[in-house]
């Protein structure tokens, strides 16, 4: 279970249906000043032991700083962090059960496999049968058994990631913390490696906490979400509840594409926006409350025009594989709509939006800086004059 403190108060999570274990680490009103600027704004929460947490934001908003914490390479301004009760704070790095894997895995290349995941163990002077025994195992769990004697620079990007957890893990910590590991790996590679590290986690048995922006990576890889800006948390939950309940603008722009426009809640299940009144399923809002209404991509219906509860005209296609991407202008205001559909540029369609569909979120700061795509479409029709004056 995490709290998020003073701001968002208590959050009450389970894990995949049943509750999680017991607190292993708690920071509280932590504070992070570097040259006067503030890094951190009294960060509230705590991680449970056995537990797959996620840091997840943009460049800048904490989340790496937050780790390095836990991990002893910075001391906070303000704030203290616990682990099994016990405060932290002037704890070196290396008295911490905790070990980090950063981006740049800093290998031994001079040592083999069998000898970088060794290294740490027999600094810690264990007997030679214990090392062995240690490694082996350790090699079996990250699937790098038979490359013990395999060299460092003989191995690909993944297989080294797994030498860098194995070395890791070896020494038996109680948390790893993983700083954007997998950003230097290809797409392929990447996706290979999401699936890779959540099935060590679970054969291991220990906690990971993880950084990364990447929001695919934090959707399929995470019990619990901590989406993070300006030093500040915004949201925590799971990634189900993250991305179908997003708690403010920044969230629901961060996390996945969203349509974010103006609207004012009448009353409970009612909401006005685009001059027309919608059904939607929240409640608990004040009676005429303006509000930020979200409306994902996908979730909505393209319908004949005259059975659409809006009509637009689609401005920009751009086809995506699976699925296309139109960007269609509605009285001036450009949504995201993703399809199976072709429609053309300069096609007229209609839309219906079921109630489940539409996401009803209070002002915020964020109010008003996400959700129109006419930057987006800019983009596409940038990409295309590009292309045509390449052709010429």
């Amino acid at each position: 279970m995490l709290v998020l403190m003073c701001t968002l108060g208590h959050t009450n999570r389970k894990k995949r249906g049943r509750i999680m274990s017991k607190e292993l680490i708690r920071l509280r009103d932590l504070t992070m000043e570097f040259d006067g600027e503030r890094i951190l704004d009294n960060i509230n929460l705590y991680i449970n032991d056995h537990e797959f947490l996620t840091l997840l934001g943009p460049s800048g908003c904490g989340k790496t700083t937050t780790l390095r914490i836990i991990g002893g390479f910075l001391t906070p301004t303000s704030g203290t962090v616990t682990f099994d009760g016990a405060v932290l704070n002037n704890v070196p790095p290396y008295k911490r059960q905790i070990n980090t894997v950063f981006q740049r895995y800093a290998l031994f290349p001079h040592l083999d496999v069998y000898d970088n995941v060794a290294f740490g163990l027999r600094v810690s002077k264990l007997p030679k049968d214990e090392i062995d025994r240690r490694v082996r195992d350790m090699l079996e769990i990250v699937s790098l058994k038979g490359y013990e004697r395999r060299k460092i620079d003989s191995l690909s990007g993944g297989q080294q990631q797994r030498v860098a957890i194995a070395r890791a893990l070896v020494n038996q910590p109680k948390v790893l913390l993983l700083d954007e590991p997998l950003g230097a790996l290809d797409l392929r590679l990447r996706k290979d490696m999401q699936n890779e590290l959540k099935r060590i986690q679970q054969a291991m048995g220990i906690t990971f906490i993880y950084v990364t922006h990447d929001q695919e990576e934090a959707l399929s890889m995470s019990d619990t979400i901590v989406v993070m800006d300006r030093g500040r948390i915004q949201q925590i939950g799971r990634p189900e509840d993250i991305y179908n309940e997003p708690k403010n603008a920044f969230v629901a722009d961060f996390i996945g594409e969203s349509n974010i426009l103006d609207g004012v809640m009448l009353s409970d299940y009612k909401v006005r926006f685009f001059g027309r009144v919608f059904d939607c399923v929240d409640k608990g809002f004040a009676p005429n409350e303006p509000v930020d209404v979200v409306i994902r991509p996908e979730d909505i219906d393209i319908v004949p025009p005259d059975q659409g509860h809006l009509v637009g005209t689609v401005t920009s296609v751009t086809f995506k594989g699976l699925n296309y991407d139109i960007i269609v202008e509605f009285k001036g205001f450009k949504w995201l709509i993703q399809t199976t559909d072709f429609h053309g540029v300069g096609s007229t369609i209609g839309i219906r939006l079921n109630p489940e569909d539409i996401h009803i979120m209070h002002k915020s700061e964020y109010s008003g800086m996400f959700g129109d795509y006419s930057s987006y479409s800019a983009e596409y029709d940038e990409l295309t004059e590009d292309a045509g004056d390449e052709e010429e």
